[in-house]
């Protein structure tokens, strides 16, 4: 086994409440700088800038993971990460069958811009992507695995769109086998506060949440994993 540095929670320019510089292509360079081997993009409920990512991660051996982060029915985050992007658009093609399709204030939530991996933007998104979908925390799971991925609830140490601050529990029946604390969260004591509130045995993980360059983690975290590749560390996420 050999110790990876990780950070599998990062929004781009698509992501309306992230900032215009987190184009895909600064987001591989900054990871780079902070001598990150993995990383995974997630933007809310929508995977659209994940090829141009992985575009400019092979072009800098950087592992990019392709992923969302879902708001489920419950508005809580999810974490939805993916081996393959057809896995990842399979998985999109299924929330877009239960999103809520509300439009876009850019002046008030921000832009939601595609962009390529030469930095040119392909398209605007019209409908806002941070609303809540009709997925619940009971289905996510299961809806990921079947295509290919793995789901683990977000920064679950956090007092809002986190599933114990929205039900107070995570059940082993919502069939999660990791779940992520948040960079701070990981520092304070947040695991022994929430003890009993999620099953036991699960692999915890934290990562930085990062909307803005300045706050994507360095190497603070890793995982160990057998080889760096995307099956091994979706495999990890599930627990075999």
């Amino acid at each position: 086994m050999n110790r990876y540095y990780c950070d599998l929670h990062i929004h781009s320019c698509l992501s309306p409440c992230g900032d215009m510089d987190m184009t895909p292509v600064n987001i591989v360079n900054m990871a780079r700088l902070n001598g990150l081997d993995i990383i995974a993009l997630t933007d809310h409920n929508t995977v659209k800038n994940c090829p141009a990512a992985i575009a400019c991660g092979k072009e800098t051996g950087l592992l990019v993971l392709p992923g969302m982060e879902l708001t489920t029915e419950e508005e809580a985050h999810v974490l939805c990460l993916f081996a393959e992007m057809e896995g990842a658009e399979a998985f999109e093609h299924e929330v877009d069958k239960r999103r809520v399709y509300i439009e876009n204030r850019a002046e008030i939530f921000g832009r939601q811009v595609v962009m390529d991996a030469e930095e040119r933007e392909l398209e605007e998104l019209p409908y806002l992507l941070t609303a809540a979908t009709q997925i619940t925390c009971f289905e996510v799971a299961a809806i990921a695995a079947a295509c290919g991925g793995v789901a683990l609830p977000a920064h679950i140490d956090r007092d809002s769109y986190s599933i114990p601050a929205n039900l107070g529990f995570i059940s082993e029946d919502m069939g999660f086998r990791t779940v992520e604390f948040s960079l701070t969260g990981a520092k304070n004591g947040a695991r022994e506060r929430l003890r009993g509130r999620y099953p036991e045995g699960l692999l915890e993980i934290s990562n930085s949440d990062a909307h803005y360059l300045g706050q994507i983690a360095e190497r603070e975290h890793a995982i160990a994993l057998p080889a760096c590749t995307e099956k091994e560390i979706i495999a990890k996420l599930r627990g075999w």
